[in-house]
């Protein structure tokens, strides 16, 4: 202000300017010096760098760099990622829809989406205080945020009564309706979606399109208790026939949706007010074909293991790695036992337990595959040597311990456990915050079930009636798992029957086809070595030893894992016995001679990060964007029989296993 002042005044003033503003400027640079060597703090030293500034500096730079892609994403051409893509692999192939519509092909069937456990979204209709703000928002599905939020609210709200597997109090959990219900399972990861799309190329639309959700967590005849869910399905069904010309509709089932569908049309046709009073011609009437997609017909070892001590392989591998950050009270979370105490109120989890015991599945010393079969490569006939050093034990579903697994059931002392008395509570489960029934079997029950040593697929059921009683007098009321005798027997009307093939007729529906489409190529569990957990607070006393390793003498043991063929979910046996033995011609499971067609499909990984989750993949979600399976799929919906694809397309040893299994068809 002074260096204006002196602008204003006059030239012949008297004072001496210059040096006015040399003062100013050293008064100025003495004042910026001493700024500088203030401390931070009174009596302290100067503010030095800390780890928290470098934590958000850290995340400011990885938030800007993801923003800035994302503005680069989608400021780029749509059609810029394909551009690269062809620029690298070379042209890409016209997907399928676009592929057919040049041939002609329109759309013709309806088509009814059934989709499997876990793939569906399900939203909020009622909840606790936990839950405000929560209505219509997806608990499961989509982005699942709510589950880093407000983990044991989410798992309050995601389980069901234990007692009767139904809505616990003042909570109502329903599944989403519409195409957008299990379309993406979650932003970026299709599971309908591509099937959809391709469709939607040769002319499909929402009102010839229909996806049959369901709260998969459910039995199967509850979603009908409840939700009224099976009246909706054929309701749906009947509509599709007849705004269109009568044409009868094409069925896709995957995963569980096989099991479910199955369900489905013998309560359409059996009598009220167990069924749905269709009669007995329901079926024939409405359904053009179905196509099974990943079916576990027969169930999974998977279900096995999970109910078990919630494990699959990557969990076992994770346990491993980190003992006690999953299993143990680690800072409070107790992953597994929430995991384990949500899962065994999911009453839909016991369809999938392995159906028809040991005839089907193998025994202590025997299993249809024989050899080691964990991937495509197969063990050539002339190779006996090969096939003898590498048989598995496959029918051992569960062997506590790698010596057990494989040693002659001969020389194995097994010690009965269902008579032995369950007590002397696990250490300190009373302060346990999460109830596992095994928090009742005591030492004693524990120690019983390992000295039993090895269990088949029948002696399994008898195991989970022992360690989780609550749970199998549920299952036993909703499902079955062996193999009948008559079915002509009134027994075999009881819905609890209805959704194992080995227990129950297929339709009279002749013109009707049935085909099972499903990958091949990927090691698949098929049998489990197990561990007792060294005894601790709140833990699950069972899991996976994943330190049992085959090697080269027995390649299909990984981890505590014995593999077969498969899509990795599902193993062939169960995808593949009844279209090719079960169900082949006319047998007494399928009176009618239905006409049944496999379809298998060889696992080709993408061969690159652009390729996304691949368009030639054999597993079990992933074979949903198969090229070769979409294709199919809509052959059959614009009218095509399974001669026109060529019948049975077979990659697996599957009609040789089938021959293996000594049932009376």
């Amino acid at each position: 202000m002074s260096f204006l002042r002196r602008r204003k005044g006059k030239a012949s003033d008297s004072e001496p300017a210059p040096i006015e503003d040399e003062s100013e400027k050293e008064q100025e640079n003495q004042k910026h010096k001493q700024k500088q060597k203030l401390p931070c703090k009174d009596g302290g030293k100067p503010q030095k760098w800390s780890c928290v500034d470098s934590c958000c500096w850290f995340i400011g730079f990885i938030c800007s760099i993801w923003w800035f892609l994302l503005f680069l994403y989608n400021a780029m051409p749509a059609s810029f990622p394909q551009f690269v893509t062809e620029a690298i692999t070379g042209p890409l192939s016209d997907p399928p829809g676009v592929k057919l519509r040049k041939e002609g092909l329109m759309a013709k069937h309806p088509v009814v989406f059934v989709p499997g456990i876990v793939t569906g979204g399900l939203e909020l209709w009622e909840g606790h205080q936990c839950a405000d703000g929560l209505f219509r928002k997806r608990l499961w599905g989509g982005t699942f945020g709510e589950l880093y939020k407000r983990p044991l609210c989410w798992v309050e709200h995601m389980s069901l009564d234990n007692e009767t597997g139904l809505d616990p109090s003042d909570i109502r959990v329903r599944p989403v309706s519409g195409l957008v219900a299990a379309d993406y399972f979650a932003p970026g990861y299709f599971v309908w979606a591509v099937l959809i799309a391709n469709l939607a190329r040769i002319g499909y639309e929402e009102k010839t399109m229909y996806m049959a959700s369901y709260d998969w967590r459910l039995s199967f005849q509850n979603t009908e208790v409840r939700d009224q869910t099976l009246s909706r399905i054929k309701s749906n069904i009947e509509l599709m026939v007849a705004t269109n010309g009568g044409n009868k509709v094409v069925v896709i089932p995957h995963s569980m949706g096989v099991l479910y569908f199955l369900h489905f049309m013998k309560w359409a046709e059996a009598p009220a007010p167990m069924g749905g009073g269709g009669g007995s011609d329901w079926c024939a009437k409405h359904i053009k074909a179905v196509v099974n997609i990943g079916g576990p017909f027969l169930g999974v070892p998977k279900a096995v293991a999970g109910l078990f001590s919630v494990e699959a392989r990557d969990i076992a591998v994770a346990r491993a790695f980190a003992p006690g950050v999953l299993d143990k009270d680690v800072f409070g979370l107790q992953t597994l036992q929430h995991m384990m105490r949500m899962t065994r109120t999911w009453d839909s989890t016991m369809s999938m337990i392995p159906k028809g015991g040991d005839t089907i599945w193998g025994g202590l010393d025997w299993s249809p595959e024989g050899y080691c079969n964990c991937s495509a490569k197969k063990v050539k006939n002339n190779d006996t040597n090969t096939a003898a050093e590498n048989r598995v034990n496959y029918g051992r579903i569960i062997s506590f311990g790698k010596d057990v697994a494989e040693t002659h059931s001969s020389k194995i002392e097994m010690i009965d456990f269902r008579d032995a008395v369950k007590g002397n509570n696990l250490a300190n489960a009373t302060h346990c915050d999460v109830w596992t029934e095994y928090h009742e079997m005591g030492v004693g029950g524990v120690k019983a079930v390992a000295d039993y040593k090895v269990y088949t697929t029948e002696s399994v059921l008898d195991l989970f009636r022992f360690v989780a009683p609550k749970l199998m007098t549920r299952g036993d009321a909703h499902f079955s798992y062996g193999i009948a005798d008559n079915l002509d027997d009134p027994e075999y009307e009881h819905y609890k029957y209805w959704s194992n093939p080995l227990e129950t007729k297929l339709p009279n529906a002749p013109d009707m086809e049935i085909y099972s489409l499903y990958g091949v190529g990927i090691p698949t569990e098929r049998a489990y070595v197990y561990k007792l957990t060294p005894t601790a607070e709140c833990y699950i006393p069972f899991q996976i030893d994943a330190s049992a390793e085959g090697g080269s003498e027995n390649p299909c043991l990984k981890g505590g894992v014995f593999s077969s063929d498969g899509d990795e979910t599902v193993p062939v046996l169960s995808a593949g016995f009844m279209c090719a033995k079960g169900w082949r011609g006319k047998t007494r499971f399928n009176p009618s001679g239905i006409p049944t067609y496999i379809r298998e499909y060889d696992h080709a990984p993408p061969a690159n990060l652009l390729e996304g989750r691949g368009t030639q993949s054999g597993a079990h979600v992933d074979i949903m964007g198969n090229f070769a399976l979409i294709e199919d799929v809509l052959r059959v919906a614009a009218g095509a029989k399974g001669e026109d694809l060529g019948g049975d397309k077979v990659h697996s040893d599957i009609f040789k296993w089938s021959e293996n299994i000594d049932l009376d068809l």
